[in-house]
């Protein structure tokens, strides 16, 4: 591939990413004539009604906090469960760990639709239906095959002597866990935290399914209810994408450096 055709595939490939988060972010400060007269010119006269509206009129500000409740209980459920589980995969030697590891990814290949009819059925016979603690456990059952896999295989490249080293020094399992492997696996925590967060944040099936009433709505099936029938407000729509996208980003920014892999480099000298 040559260096112009490379670059003119770049660029193509920036524009599409770039493009929309322009007309997104130049739209939640426009009238609704000015972004389908200019969708991406700058707003000449920007006004912040956009975001007024949405918090206020859409009910964004309760459905906000409903997310950060869902997505952090579930994060750190799905975590405290992922965790050892994952050791016991990478760690534990013979059929019993594979069998475990296979069963907890297996459910990476079935989609969660195929599987919405009996959960709803086991969810509004335990009464979880129509609450946060429902969604909190339905997203840590549809996230923790991802968080097994991605935690499984990096505690698998942790070196074995740092455990042999922890054995010899009187630590169990449990300590080798929360001795060796939890500091060992920053980097393979912050990268699972991220997935795990834009998983549930931006999880719209199990509200939609689960939820019947505003009390328990969270920011994806709340920003759903600006769409009309025959209009969609888009300006006061791209206002609450914003507001919705706040959290992932700065979780993104919080634990970048921790995506650093290797930090096991060198812990180990023939």
């Amino acid at each position: 591939m040559s260096r112009a055709l490379r670059a003119a595939c770049l660029a193509a490939a920036a524009a599409a990413v770039v493009l929309p988060l322009l007309v997104v972010g130049f739209g939640a400060f426009k009238t609704l004539p000015q972004l389908f007269a200019h969708p991406l010119a700058p707003p000449l006269h920007p006004t912040l009604d956009n975001y007024r509206r949405a918090v206020g009129e859409g009910g964004l500000g309760p459905a906000f906090a409903h997310s950060l409740l869902v997505t952090g209980g579930a994060v750190l459920l799905t975590l405290a469960v992922a965790v050892p589980a994952a050791f016991f995969c990478a760690r534990v030697p013979g059929r019993a760990s594979w069998a475990v590891f296979t069963v907890l990814v297996a459910g990476l290949a079935v989609p969660a639709q195929a599987a919405v009819v009996p959960q709803y059925v086991l969810f509004d016979r335990l009464g979880l239906t129509d609450s946060l603690t429902g969604l909190v456990l339905a997203d840590t059952v549809a996230t923790l095959p991802t968080a097994v896999f991605l935690l499984g295989g990096f505690l698998r490249g942790v070196p074995g002597e740092l455990y042999e080293a922890a054995a010899l020094d009187g630590a169990g399992p449990v300590r080798s866990l929360v001795s060796v492997a939890l500091p060992l696996s920053r980097p393979a925590l912050a990268t699972t935290a991220v997935f795990l967060c834009v998983m549930d944040w931006n999880d719209l099936l199990y509200p939609l399914l689960f939820v019947r009433t505003p009390g328990a709505r969270t920011l994806p099936l709340a920003l759903l209810d600006f769409q009309g029938e025959f209009l969609t407000d888009y300006p006061v729509l791209f206002a609450g994408v914003a507001v919705s996208s706040l959290p992932v980003v700065a979780a993104y920014v919080l634990l970048q450096r921790h995506f650093v892999a290797g930090l096991t480099a060198g812990a180990v000298r023939g």
